[in-house]
């Protein structure tokens, strides 16, 4: 952006609501130690950002679980424990994922998110 003279971007990273809290199950422990790492260097970005004085913005979404190939990748040997996460909770769709970044690129210049 700043060798093309924007000014006005907005930086957008996908991160998860593991980074909010480390869930009790050691299969993803360093998942979420991962997703803690991207909302530092976002966090960190967006100071830089503002301490430059651009109007460049840096965003982490976070949803909690989609509807992805996460959970059959990660449990390939145990669809059980997938078809148990899915029933409990109700997946989010990418679309939904889609409509987050939708929403923050639409924010006026002055909110940071």
């Amino acid at each position: 952006m700043k060798e093309r003279n924007v000014d006005d971007g907005h930086i957008i990273n996908l991160n998860s609501m593991s980074r909010h809290c480390v869930v009790p199950s050691t299969d993803l422990h360093f998942y979420s130690s991962t997703k803690f790492a991207v909302t530092a260097l976002t966090e960190g970005l967006r100071q830089e950002l503002r301490e430059a004085n651009t109007h460049i913005r840096a965003t982490c979404i976070s949803p909690g679980l989609v509807e992805t190939e996460f959970g059959p990748h990660l449990y390939s040997d145990n669809a059980d424990k997938v078809a148990a996460v899915y029933t409990k909770f109700r997946a989010m769709e990418a679309i939904d994922v889609a409509n987050a970044v939708t929403y923050v690129l639409s924010a006026p210049p002055h909110v940071q998110f």
